[in-house]
């Protein structure tokens, strides 16, 4: 069931170019790449190029150099505005570092387009200079796109990713309530046991295919100074490819099990879990392997686009708290300690699926929602009005 609200979002396919067009995107990255650098530079002796003298350094840099008349003044003005959004956020967000200066080895290529200079035609992307590369549809569009970025990722490959709006599409119709723990031992403990998430250990299982290919990296790599040999380049695609495996897994099964939980829930009570202090624990691996973040963010975005009340509810005391009299324990439990006892009723638990039960019955007690509208007290029946959300990627 569709909507008469429209939301942003991202469409990806993969490309296909040719040499000839593998070149194009390559020097036009280049272009790109130094006119952001030559920013980084003018912002970093004190000249500060920012809103109209950013069109004024573009139009002086493509007047004095031909190499910069050759490509596309569309891709030039966005990677300046991308430059420009960047240094606003810097100064907006609260430890967040102004941009850097992009390298020419290190920095994958990624060009933004507005309409005006690309089309799509036959079934082809059609971008400036005459460069046409084919693209894998699979799936159609719901819209004619805005805008369009192309980039390259680490194994190589080249992706357009188009920015569309379409109607919102509503989830089917759900009555159920379920809260959820976030954990290291089980990615996700809700409070029915069928929609729980186990750890998969994706990066568990591929650690010793990850291990050999970083090995023959190391034996093989370059002295300084010194081109880097074909078997270096190909053992260091190996381990990019095991990385990039890994990565999909996660993000598949994230997904897979976000639209489980959100297709059968109206209300979703989620631990407003931050697991950044995991990295200095003994369960860094674990932690990072389990993705707890990306899940998390799958599971909100999802649960905000097919217009559920999802209630981030803090995670301080859900483990102390008993789930059947609310009384608090005197003493926090340690990790070690996996059966919640309360001493007050004698209720006895799963830790985790105490937290999920406690989490759910805080999210009524006049909680912000992901969609920052505070909810009326007590009440799981209030559907919030929800904003436009951000570009997902789909």
């Amino acid at each position: 069931m569709l909507s008469d609200v429209e939301e942003t979002v991202r469409y990806t396919y993969r490309l296909r170019p040719g040499a000839t067009a593998v070149a194009a995107l390559t020097s036009e990255w280049h272009r790109c790449r130094w006119l952001w650098n030559e920013a980084v530079h003018q912002q970093r002796s004190g000249r500060q190029p920012t809103g109209a003298k950013l069109s004024v350094l573009l139009t002086e840099a493509r007047a004095s150099s031909a190499w910069l008349r050759e490509g596309s003044v569309v891709a030039q003005q966005q990677t300046l505005r991308d430059y420009a959004q960047a240094l606003a956020a810097s100064h907006k967000v609260k430890g967040r570092g102004r941009p850097v200066p992009k390298s020419r080895k290190k920095a994958l290529p990624s060009l933004n387009y507005t309409r005006r200079g690309f089309s799509l035609k036959n079934e082809r992307l059609c971008l400036p200079r005459g460069v046409t590369v084919p693209v894998v549809w699979s799936r159609e569009l719901p819209a004619d796109p805005s805008s369009v970025r192309v980039y390259q990722d680490s194994l190589g490959h080249w992706y357009a990713s188009f920015v569309v709006r379409r109607p919102t599409g509503q989830g089917p119709d759900a009555d159920g309530q379920i809260g959820i723990d976030w954990g290291v031992k089980a990615v996700a403990n809700t409070t029915d046991p069928a929609f729980d998430l186990p750890h998969p250990e994706y990066g568990k299982r591929a650690a010793r295919a990850l291990a050999a290919a970083q090995r023959r990296m190391a034996r093989r790599a370059p002295e300084p100074g010194q081109k880097a040999s074909s078997g270096y380049r190909k053992a260091k695609a190996t381990a990019a490819k095991i990385h990039k495996k890994v990565a999909r897994q996660r993000q598949d099964t994230a997904r897979k099990w976000a639209k489980h939980v959100v297709d059968r829930h109206h209300v979703i009570a989620v631990e407003d879990f931050k697991p950044k202090f995991l990295a200095k624990t003994s369960m860094a691996r674990k932690a990072a392997d389990a993705a707890i973040g990306a899940t998390k963010r799958e599971l909100i975005d999802r649960g905000k686009r097919a217009g559920r009340k999802v209630v981030p509810v803090p995670p301080a005391y859900t483990t102390m708290t008993c789930a059947n009299c609310h009384a608090r324990a005197k003493q926090r439990l340690v990790l070690s300690e996996r059966v919640f006892r309360c001493e007050s009723c004698d209720h006895v638990a799963d830790r985790d699926r105490n937290a999920a039960r406690v989490i759910l019955a805080s999210a009524g007690l006049n909680r912000a929602g992901a969609d920052g509208v505070r909810h009326v007290l007590g009440s799981f029946g209030v559907d919030a009005v929800l904003p436009e959300p951000g570009i997902p990627r789909l």
